[in-house]
């Protein structure tokens, strides 16, 4: 039993709204790009810590934002997004790559 099962059972007349499910269904307003978007690994990185670096994404500066959210809650990591690269903290290249692929874009691997 979830969570929304329990509470339905505990305010039956209650009204749920969809706002969660329209906030992670940004995926029809995003821009897809015709040229790949870089993943890339850094072991030292910022600060002597090591950092997933995405680049190259050719849209909006909102859908990018929302796409840097995006992934880091879906990740439940930190980082930063600014002057179109986005930086996560910690290895996540594989996992970054799954979910881009799965939005419909076209993803690079750089490095070892």
């Amino acid at each position: 039993m979830d969570l929304q099962d329990q509470l339905k059972k505990l305010f039956p007349d209650h009204k749920i709204e969809n706002n969660e499910e329209d906030c992670l269904s940004n995926d029809n307003e995003l821009f897809f790009q015709d040229d790949p978007i870089i993943c890339k690994y850094e072991k030292k990185g910022r600060n002597g810590k090591p950092v997933t670096i995405l680049e190259g994404y050719q849209g909006d500066d909102d859908d990018f934002k929302k796409l840097a959210k995006e992934i880091k809650s879906i990740l439940g990591v930190g980082g930063s997004a600014k002057e179109g690269i986005i930086i996560l903290q910690g290895n996540y290249r594989d996992k970054v790559m799954d979910i881009l692929k799965n939005k419909g874009f076209k993803v690079k691997r750089v490095g070892g």
